[in-house]
Order: C-alpha cells, then structure tokens, then sequence
C-alpha cells in the first residue's frame, strides 16, 4: 500500500491550535441565548438528564463522523464526502451552501451586539428596550424585501465583514488559530466575570431556582427529548461543513476523539454557565419589577436586545455590565462566523483550483455584498429570520440525515470511519458508535426534520407572507439542492484528486497499522 505523503496544505500547528478553533466555532450566540431558556422550558434541572443523553448519543457521535469524513480525505465537505462514495458529493455541497446563507446573516447579528456595546454605556434605549430595538435602530418596516437601508446597522454589517476576511486572508495557522486562541480565553474570561456579578445581584437565587428546579415528569414528553437533541445538533456545529474542513488542516497522527471529546463537553460547560449567569440575571430582574421569571424569561434576540437592555438598565453598574455582555456576543460570533465561511471557501479552493487568497476574496466577498444588501435595511429581520429558520431546521437536519443514510447505511462507511478513527485516536470507537449513528441519531433527526417540514408547510411561519418565505425559506432550500447537484457534475482538477488518494492512501496504512 502506498505511503506516500500527500502534498503540503494549510494545518493547524498544533492539536491545541485545532481545539481553540473548534471551540470557537461551537461556542457562538445560541449557547448564550438559547441554552439557557430551552432547558427552563423543557423540565428545568431534569432536562440535564435527556441533554446528556443526546450529547452522547448524537453529539459527539456526529461530531466524531465530521472528523473522520474530514481528515481521513484531508478535503473540504464536498471532497470527503465523495471520497467516503461518489453519490455523496452533493450532500457535501449542500452544506457548504448551507454554511454560505447562514454566514451571511450571522454577520448581522454580530453587528447588533457591536453596536449595543456602545449602546450600553449611556443605555440610548431609554426607557423602551423593545421600542428602540424595532423603532429607532433596526427601524424594522412591514415584512418582505426592501433595498431601505438603515446607516446604523449597514456601517457595523461592512465593519464585521472587514474584520472576517482580515482575519480569514491571514490563513488558517496565523488567522483562524490565532486569533481563536487569544479571543476563546478572552471570552470565557470575560463571561466567568459576568456570570460572578450575576451571581451576587438580589434576586440571583430566585432566577437560578426557576432555572434548575427539576420538573421529571417532563421527561415523560417526547418533545423535550427532541428539544434537547435539536440543542446539541445546533450547538456543536456538525453537519454543515464546519468540523470537516477544520478536520482536514490536522496533522496526520492527530488525537480525533480526544479533541472531539474536549471540544463537546467545553461547550455544554459553557452553554450550562451561560444559563447560570442569564437567570441569575433575570431572576435580579423579577426581583426589581415584583414580578416571577417566568414573565421576563425570554430566548434569541428577545433575550439579547430586549430583554438584557432593560435588566443593564435595572442594575448597578449595567453600563459596564451591558458592554461586556455585548462583548461576548461579538467574541463567540465572530469566532463562528471565522468558521462559517472558511466552509465555502476551501470547498472553491478544490473543486476549481483558486489559490488561498483568491477563494477567500471571491467567496467571502460575494457572501459580504449579499449580506450588506439584505441584512442592513429595513426588512432585514424578516429575512434574517426566515433564512435562519429553513437554514437550520431544514437545511442542517435534512444534510445530517441524508448524510448518515448514504454513507452509513447505503455505502457502509462507518466501519471504515471507525477504523480511521482508532487508528490515530486514544479514545475507541465501536459497535456501538456505528449503532447510536446509524440508528438512534438517525431516526432522531429524521423525525425531526420530518415534523419541521409538515410545521412550516401547513402552518407557515410567524405569519410572514407566503412570498418571504417562499423565496427566502423553501426557495432557498431548492437553490441550494440544485446548486450541489450541479456542482457534482463538475469534473475536480486530477491534482486535486491526486492530492486526496495520497491522503486516503495515508489514512489506510494508518488504518492497517492500527489493526495489528
């Protein structure tokens, strides 16, 4: 078998390099906004029970098949995915188009927090948090499409994009790793400081009560398993490109399980001390307004611009509260969004031959005008959320499920995952991996995508027009499946196909090694 090196390409210095990067990229804004509520909603304390379940049984499961597929190829999503079997590439280009449209309004949000860094310092809000939001800064008009531009949101929107591809051109080792290594302890840093100044506010006790009170006969409903299931898909940033593409920069003989397991369980740390800080917060919150958490306990955006502003305008000191609050949204965004894009990028690089630069500017640059054409105006939200909602709830769950029955079941790669796997990691993988993927994970997310789909087409969605969703929603999911379809017919550069058969010819003498 040959052993021949594969050719010199982007990696990560160190396995180090690699964590803090796929920690970034798993830490982004639903850990901070989203965790927190779903497990109040969803049984409370008890809800930590089916949350464990579904990290260990779809989440590092998932987590572990991205890094397989991505660094046995040392490819992009769209090229490990047809190395695994050539039916397969267009599941890769759909969620490279996935991570595309998603990068292109995370930007958006990114710059609202930038904006309400500054907005915290003199509270601008007033005395209307939901008002100012809606009103005076995203000056949000009737739903649909509107080339309005609002100056206080298009300014930060080019800014975020700027600071992106800055960071994106200077590479994968002096970019990417780098700054994910000085803006992850940043940011833990800075909300270990805030979850502390929750803690000692009247009222902590109330909101961290209403938060971790168990309510076990929740787990009795189906849909708070789902729920935890859709928080740790959501969360660790599988089955969209991310941790394959990020996969393919390690060295050969890098710990895929050990990283894998370190990465999954710093971010449910963070998602759990993200929820001790939010409803110590609002707990202080009710306390100020004699009112219970359950009325000021709120999730997404209402959580981040409505709900926070009122609270950084209730508490001592909110001010400087409020500006490192907003700091971590920017921090655990950017890092995200640094990943995001890095997806569609390195997929141009192979496919077409464009050198580092060039496909960054190319794709990012494209992604960027995209998103100052349709983020920063007037009906921004409405798009921002409808391209969100299919994105995620379509888009991703539909990419896992389809990617697991091709590979899994119809090609019959996880023996080949799994080997590849054991071969260069500490932590073994076994029969019971290829189970909980191939079954349990599957048929999870199948049921998922299943309901999403039978929601949204019979009840539509918030009660936008069925033109805004039609376009931005199932139009958008249409795109993108025939845009993998016709990419997978065109034909690779042999060099690039050169360049991954000696890879996949490493991988198999790993592989070999590893079984005598």
């Amino acid at each position: 078998m040959s052993t021949t090196a594969s050719p010199q390409r982007e990696v990560f210095a160190t396995r180090g390099a690699f964590i803090f990067a796929a920690i970034g990229s798993a830490v982004g804004l639903g850990n901070i906004w989203r965790f927190p509520y779903v497990t109040y909603e969803n049984g409370g304390g008890a809800f930590l029970i089916p949350y464990l379940v579904a990290l260990l049984t779809a989440g590092i499961p998932l987590l572990f098949f991205d890094y397989a597929l991505g660094h046995r190829a040392r490819g992009s999503a769209p090229l490990a995915f047809r190395m695994a079997t050539k039916v397969a590439e267009p599941i890769g280009w759909f969620q490279t188009g996935v991570a595309f449209v998603i990068g292109i309004y995370y930007a958006a949000i990114i710059a609202w927090a930038g904006c309400y860094m500054f907005f915290s310092l003199n509270q601008a809000w007033g005395d209307d948090a939901e008002g100012f939001l809606f009103g005076e800064f995203l000056q949000l008009g009737d739903p649909g499409v509107s080339l309005q531009f609002v100056p206080g949101v298009l300014i930060p929107v080019i800014l975020v994009w700027v600071v992106t591809l800055g960071i994106l051109l200077l590479g994968v080792q002096n970019g990417i790793a780098r700054f994910s290594k000085i803006f992850i302890p940043a940011l833990i840093i800075l909300f270990l400081i805030l979850v502390i100044r929750a803690l000692f506010l009247p009222g902590a006790a109330q909101g961290l009560n209403a938060l971790f009170t168990p309510d076990f006969a929740a787990l009795a409903d189906p849909k708070v398993w789902i729920a935890a299931y859709g928080q740790i898909f959501f969360s660790l940033s599988i089955a969209f490109g991310i941790m394959i593409t990020y996969a393919s920069y390690l060295k050969r003989k890098t710990n895929l399980t050990g990283s894998g397991l370190v990465v999954a369980f710093s971010n449910s740390g963070f998602e759990i001390l993200a929820g001790i800080g939010v409803f110590a917060a609002l707990g202080f919150m009710a306390s100020a307004q004699g009112t219970e958490v359950s009325e000021v306990a709120s999730s997404g955006i209402g959580l981040a611009f409505v709900g926070f502003p009122t609270l950084i305008s209730e508490m001592p000191g909110g001010g400087l509260f409020g500006f490192a609050f907003f700091a971590c949204l920017v921090f655990a965004g950017l890092t995200s969004l640094i990943s995001i894009v890095q997806v569609p990028i390195q997929a141009l690089r192979e496919k077409f031959g464009v050198g580092n630069k060039a496909s960054t500017w190319l794709v990012g640059g494209t992604m960027a005008l995209i998103s100052i054409l349709l983020m920063p105006t007037v009906t921004g939200l409405y798009v921002l959320d409808t391209v969100d909602a299919w994105a995620n709830n379509i888009g991703i769950v539909g990419a896992a499920v389809v990617g697991l029955i091709v590979v899994g079941w119809f090609a019959r790669k996880l023996p080949l995952l799994r080997d590849h796997l054991n071969a260069v990691s500490s932590f073994k993988v076994g029969w019971f991996w290829m189970i909980v993927l191939g079954g349990v994970t599957a048929v999870v997310l199948a049921y998922m995508l299943i309901t999403q789909i039978i929601t949204f087409a019979t009840e539509g969605y918030e009660d936008y027009p069925p033109l805004l969703t039609g376009v931005f929603g199932w139009g958008m999911i249409a795109l993108l499946i025939v845009i993998a379809i016709v990419l997978s017919l065109l034909k690779w550069p042999q060099k690039t196909l050169d360049e991954t058969d000696a890879s996949v010819a490493d991988s198999v003498h790993e592989e070999l090694k590893g079984d005598k």
